[in-house]
């Protein structure tokens, strides 16, 4: 028996799945959702259509009883398509009720690999509010507690900044994937070193992310450093057998997404909010340079000299107790 199914079985063994001999996970009527004392308000910004770890990281918030979502926004692209796509997705597992909001679109710089899907017309809805008069107002309702949950490009974050930073100041936090401190694209800590580099969502919007770091918000930063989760075949041949309606609707999104392997990096933001100990952070300083590196400001050695943080950044995860937290929480009823 190989690793990753010692993996799988240890996982939904811990979460209260019972496997059967013959290796089919049946859910027990103890697998229930964890009991929390107060929700985690959060709303997702998202550029979710184009790669696929923004729809896990949607799911994981879904199955996850211990926050309360708010409302998603997309942003990147055509965000009006991207949010279409969102309405589907939620009609689908029983969430009409969380508002979705557009970004405002810009050109397209990827495929949408998964247009099909949300050109569905399923639970479409003929228009959706503007995001940034969407965030602004929740914020307001909401001060001090909401965590913003940043998975895209920061065109909404940046635009949110410069309408209004005092409101946006009132964010409980923000929790990001992004940045390249140490490894780069590739370097999964297995294999061959590589040098950091502009990550993806950084680099589509440099002012915004200059703006973000230094907006003076509490910034939770999950880089390529502690992202580059594969997610192996037999987790994804347990996962698209349940039948749920979150598996479904992830099942459909992955095969329409075409590749085989999945990188999660999105779902560690939210895996980060549900268990923080899943990747520890620590203080930094980070500058955000014309070419989109998020690059490390050394401590300086004199005591005296000034030295001021602004983010707490994780820089290695634990590949296997994520998805001992992911899978069975996305196979749960």
């Amino acid at each position: 028996m190989g690793k990753s199914w010692l993996i799988a079985i240890f996982a939904l063994l811990f979460t209260g799945i019972a496997v059967s001999p013959r290796g089919f996970a049946q859910s027990s009527a103890r697998a229930a959702s964890p009991q929390t004392a107060a929700t985690e308000k959060i709303i997702i910004d998202t550029d979710i259509g184009d790669d696929i770890d923004d729809a896990f990281a949607v799911a994981l918030a879904l199955q996850s009883p211990e926050l309360q979502i708010l409302g998603v926004t997309t942003t990147f692209g055509d965000t009006e398509m991207r949010a279409k796509l969102l309405d589907r997705m939620l009609g689908e597992v029983g969430r009409a009720d969380i508002p979705v909001a557009a970004g405002t679109p810009t050109p397209p710089k990827t495929a949408f690999t998964q247009l099909r899907y949300a050109q569905g017309g399923h639970f479409a809805k003929a228009s959706h509010p503007d995001a940034l008069t969407f965030l602004l107002d929740e914020i307001r309702k909401n001060p001090g507690e909401i965590t913003l949950v940043a998975i895209g490009p920061l065109m909404n974050v940046g635009a949110v900044i410069d309408k209004n930073a005092e409101t946006f100041r009132k964010l409980k936090r923000v929790v990001m994937m992004g940045g390249s401190i140490y490894r780069g694209y590739g370097d999964t800590d297995s294999g061959i070193p590589r040098r950091p580099e502009p990550e993806w969502n950084i680099k589509n919007d440099i002012p915004s992310a200059q703006k973000l770091f230094a907006a003076g918000v509490p910034l939770f930063v999950m880089p390529l450093d502690s992202t580059q989760l594969k997610m192996d075949a037999v987790n994804r041949s347990f996962l698209f057998r349940q039948g749920t309606p979150i598996t479904d609707a992830l099942t459909l999104l992955y095969h329409e997404w075409g590749q085989e392997t999945p990188t999660l990096f999105d779902p560690m933001t939210i895996a980060f909010i549900l268990k923080p100990e899943l990747c520890p952070v620590e203080p930094m300083l980070i500058r955000v340079d014309e070419q989109g590196y998020t690059r490390p400001v050394e401590r300086p050695k004199s005591e005296s000299a000034s030295y001021a943080p602004n983010a707490k950044v994780c820089l290695r995860s634990n590949h296997d107790d994520f998805f001992h937290l992911l899978i069975p929480r996305l196979a749960m009823q």
